[in-house]
């Protein structure tokens, strides 16, 4: 199994472990138990829209919910807001359910919740429904270039 996401790791030559699993519903939830992989490890990747004109990913564990003001603070930003279905699929070149920070349509900037670092392993969307990589979270802060921020509500 492969997709843009795990090519781009691979060029990248940043260590990750596939995980697949049958994709019944989307949401980390669903995935953290099909993975049988803990849900605060298990990475939801959203589209956000910064003051209606700069779009960033942010990744935050399944478990916790993303807050805007704070994601808008870190961000330097006036205000943020999800962004809809079509945008998010559009700047990512991934369907909902699989969008992936590794190999986007459109390079995005990258922002994660604090709390990932915290964790040996974390297990994050490869860019397709059903297929996940698990890595080191300094591993992919690197290849992202991530910034680090307490995010969550």
């Amino acid at each position: 199994m492969s997709t843009r996401g795990i090519q781009y790791l691979k060029n990248h030559r940043i260590p990750h472990e596939v995980v697949t699993y049958d994709h019944e519903e989307k949401g980390a939830e669903f995935a953290a138990r099909a993975a049988d992989f803990p849900l605060d490890r298990t990475i939801k990747t959203l589209v956000v829209a910064l003051d209606s004109s700069r779009w960033i990913l942010a990744l935050m564990p399944g478990d916790r919910q993303l807050s805007m003001k704070k994601i808008a603070k870190a961000c330097g930003a006036k205000r943020a807001a999800m962004a809809d279905t079509a945008t998010a699929q559009r700047l990512t070149g991934y369907r909902i359910g699989g969008i992936s920070p590794f190999g986007t349509q459109k390079r995005l900037a990258v922002i994660m919740d604090r709390s990932l670092a915290n964790h040996k392993k974390i297990m994050i969307n490869a860019g397709q429904r059903g297929t996940m990589v698990k890595m080191a979270p300094g591993d992919m802060v690197q290849c992202l270039n991530a910034l680090s921020a307490d995010l969550s509500t």
